[in-house]
């Protein structure tokens, strides 16, 4: 089973905490010896979003402030790799060539940004698409995908199964910059042409992340149009 999982910024806060990182580690590793193929992308985090704070603050434009945030979730994907240690490819993979590449190696891959412009969870999907993947998880601070901002609004509804028209409708309702990306309409789109299962889950308990690949209900299920 080859699995693509998009970590968001819950696992790497301003001050990243040791002990949640090393129960992700044990997990992978877990996984990896079960057989699972697996492939990791890391997003930048709080420490990005303050890098391209200032970076928008003194007036920097958009493509440079893109393109620190790719910096940090590399260094964010290589402190990952490296605590896997001999269960990772030893690299960061910098375009989709080495992505394809390094996962031939039948080690776990972790990989950061790619390319000014395209979200971690975009680049998630077009690995997912490169690799052929049975399956994509997008891990992240929240349940699932919602008909508002649950953090905003309490009368958002929880959506179970949404279609991928649907959720590109609402992502190109917002607007996306640099550090604010988390379902993009590029990432739709690749994931309703790749047709790869895809779900939207809270990452912050590593038994999510197991209860999903088990094929229990959690989350959102993203339904590719067909």
């Amino acid at each position: 089973m080859k699995v693509v999982f998009k970590l968001g910024k819950f696992l790497f806060p301003l001050k990243i905490q040791t002990e949640k990182l090393k129960d992700y580690v044990k997990m992978f590793e877990e996984m990896f010896k079960e057989g699972k193929k697996l492939l990791i992308v890391t997003g930048g985090g709080e420490v990005a979003r303050e890098y391209i704070r200032v970076a928008r603050e003194y007036g920097l434009d958009e493509a440079t402030c893109d393109q620190l945030g790719i910096e940090v979730s590399r260094l964010n994907a290589y402190l990952l790799l490296s605590m896997l240690g001999e269960n990772a490819y030893p690299e960061v993979p910098k375009s989709l060539r080495e992505v394809k590449r390094f996962f031939h190696h039948g080690k776990i891959v972790v990989c950061g940004g790619l390319t000014p412009g395209h979200s971690t969870t975009a680049v998630g999907a077009l690995a997912a698409e490169v690799i052929r993947a049975d399956c994509y998880v997008i891990a992240t601070d929240v349940d699932g995908i919602y008909t508002r901002d649950p953090k905003i609004y309490k009368d958002a509804e929880k959506l179970e199964v949404v279609d991928t028209s649907e959720v590109f409708k609402m992502a190109s309702q917002g607007r996306f910059w640099a550090g604010t990306y988390e379902l993009d309409p590029l990432a739709i789109k690749v994931i309703e042409r790749s047709k790869i299962p895809t779900y939207f889950i809270d990452g912050r308990k590593t038994e999510n992340l197991k209860k999903v690949l088990a094929g229990e209900k959690i989350g959102t299920y993203i339904k590719p149009k067909q």
